[in-house]
């Protein structure tokens, strides 16, 4: 007789060991699922996420910041660098001695007499600073300011040049400006920078400090005219810089390049005053062809001796800076004026003679 084997208790005590350890397992899990979301906040337990970082580094491209042009200040100057091609000038070639072209375009220095950073007076070259200090911190260009005797006599004992405008006489902001830059009116520089500043000396300061500011690296103002003074110069290429500053404001640019203008009606000048400018009542513009000279200051003492920077154009737009000094004869930095713009056209020659001797003082 056969007998049944009795294997149910068997299985149920396999199933129960199954059981265990999938309940084992479950409650394992359960613990370190608890541990990882409250034990990270733990500060003193730290997950390295080694594993993660890896995976994301074969899966992801790293983003890449797009490059970004490098951005200048339109209004910065910034000195030239000499051109491949740059002419050396003659001594007998130029009457004043110290002498620079400046393609303001491309940035370059196209000729040179002497040295670009060869220290000079600039006499009257300085109201150029003056126009652009003053314009940049004014108000109100409508404002007026009082000529005084204790403004115009120390000018007078010094043989400065004048606007005339007379002790009382009230005086525009506007009439100031053109009175500095056209007669070259010391009395003008003054009324701007008391008007501006409260003191020529604080002006000045203002001045030194534009100069700073521009990163000119050998100008130091001591007035606001350029009447002599050891410690008042400036180089060839920081005057250049200074000129292609101003011509960035449309007022100073306007003042420089006018020939004529009438001062506001006053009692004291009931018709106003006529002002001239000093380096157009000597030349057109136009008298080298393919290119005009727009605008300019001339300046001189004894010490500087005839000095003029001056702007022109070619009739596409391109902007040339000229600047002379130590020159001799009222008219000789108007001819060498000439002759630097004619390098840039080639329609004015460059000779060794002189063309101003008949005008020699």
């Amino acid at each position: 007789m056969q007998t049944d084997r009795k294997t149910e208790p068997v299985l149920n005590q396999k199933d129960t060991i199954t059981l265990a350890v999938i309940m084992l397992l479950i409650i394992v899990l359960g613990v370190l699922g608890i541990w990882a979301i409250f034990g990270a906040k733990s500060p003193g337990i730290v997950l390295e996420p080694m594993a993660e970082t890896a995976f994301l580094a074969e899966t992801e491209e790293p983003e890449t910041e797009e490059p970004t042009e490098p951005t200048s200040d339109p209004m910065m100057v910034y000195y030239p660098e000499p051109a491949a091609d740059m002419m050396t000038i003659a001594e007998d070639q130029l009457v004043a001695q110290h002498a620079l072209l400046v393609d303001v375009d491309n940035n370059e220095i196209m000729a040179v007499k002497g040295s670009a950073d060869d220290e000079i007076y600039p006499a009257s070259m300085t109201k150029l600073m003056t126009l652009i200090v003053a314009v940049e911190n004014c108000e109100d260009t409508n404002a007026t300011f009082t000529m005084t005797a204790d403004v115009l006599q120390p000018l007078w004992a010094q043989s400065a040049s004048m606007a005339g405008f007379a002790d009382g006489e009230e005086v525009t902001f506007t009439d100031l400006l053109y009175g500095a830059a056209l007669p070259s009116g010391a009395d003008a520089t003054q009324g701007l920078a008391i008007m501006t500043a409260g003191s020529d000396e604080a002006f000045v300061q203002m001045m030194n400090d534009k100069a700073a500011e521009l990163g000119l690296k050998h100008t130091h103002f001591v007035n606001t005219s350029g009447l002599h003074d050891e410690n008042h110069y400036s180089t060839p290429e920081d005057i250049a810089l200074i000129m292609e500053y101003l011509l960035k404001n449309e007022l100073c640019k306007e003042v420089i390049s006018t020939y004529t203008y009438t001062t506001s009606k006053t009692e004291q000048n009931p018709n106003g005053i006529t002002l001239k400018s000093t380096m157009f009542n000597k030349m057109y513009g136009n008298e080298v062809p393919g290119i005009t000279i727009g605008g300019g200051k001339t300046g001189y003492t004894d010490e500087a001796g005839q000095c003029l920077a001056s702007y022109a154009e070619t009739p596409d737009g391109h902007l040339y800076i000229a600047v002379t000094s130590k020159g001799a004869g009222k008219f000789t930095p108007v001819f060498d004026a000439f002759k630097l713009y004619g390098i840039v056209t080639g329609t004015y020659e460059m000779d060794h003679a002189d063309p101003a001797a008949e005008y020699r003082e």
